[in-house]
């Protein structure tokens, strides 16, 4: 692969936004997708990020085992499944550009939404299956598409009103598990991913060692009442540059 000098500053601040992602400074990852994008292309950067989305997802998954809440992650794991396998489908023929204003759209809708439930003061969680299968096959199809599933699992784990570190680590064991099952779909359908891109995904595992810690620095100093509002704003700010991008 013949790499320009911007593409490798692009690709390394992408890496070290992944790996701050992946400690919890949620809601970023729509920075990396459009760096590795400008970078690459959006539909080559699509599989060429899975490797190192599983990367910072055992980092995670690492630190953050002890807190990980099984029963959320099971109980959204299959939708997204069901998501992804949809997502295969239709990300060949989709338009791109369709695809981002619409995700954009539904992911502001439900901030604010998001946002009023939090005004409001509501204590109750979502139980009825629709919430959690409706998130998780959209969250599904996004992450397939365009590693941006990210906005999706922030909305339904704030619903569920994990405390900060519960939230981490679920997100963390339910992404690592998601991003591997992608794998071969973008090796032997897309043909996204090969050794070239491998390579290129060792060289990049610095920026996101050093974002990871970086993150888990940042994360420490967060309480968990400005830990929500910080993953409303940057999901918001997220879904405005899905459609700028």
């Amino acid at each position: 692969m013949d790499i320009s000098l911007t593409s490798w500053i692009l690709a390394t601040m992408a890496a070290f936004v992944i790996g701050m992602s992946k400690a919890g400074i949620k809601g970023i990852a729509v920075i990396n997708v459009t760096f590795m994008a400008l970078a690459f292309g959006a539909k080559e950067s699509t599989g060429m990020v899975v490797p190192l989305l599983i990367l910072a997802d055992i980092f995670a998954v690492i630190y953050y085992n002890r807190h990980t809440q099984w029963h959320y992650v099971f109980k959204v794991l299959p939708w997204m499944v069901t998501g992804v396998i949809i997502g295969v489908f239709i990300g060949k023929d989709l338009p791109e550009k369709i695809f981002k204003i619409g995700m954009a759209i539904i992911i502001i809708i439900t901030v604010v939404m998001m946002y009023w439930w939090d005004r409001k003061k509501v204590k109750t969680v979502p139980t009825h299956w629709a919430f959690s299968s409706s998130i998780g096959i959209v969250a599904g199809i996004t992450t397939m598409v365009g590693n941006l599933a990210g906005a999706f699992s922030n909305i339904y784990f704030l619903a569920m009103r994990l405390p900060k570190n519960h939230f981490i680590g679920t997100a963390a064991w339910l992404f690592l598990i998601v991003n591997i099952i992608k794998l071969p779909f973008h090796i032997f359908v897309w043909n996204t991913i090969s050794m070239e891109s491998l390579s290129l995904n060792l060289k990049l595992l610095p920026g996101i060692f050093i974002g990871f810690f970086v993150g888990i620095r940042i994360i420490k100093l967060i309480n968990e009442v400005f830990f929500r509002k910080m993953i409303l704003v940057l999901t918001a700010l997220g879904a405005f540059l899905i459609m700028l991008s």
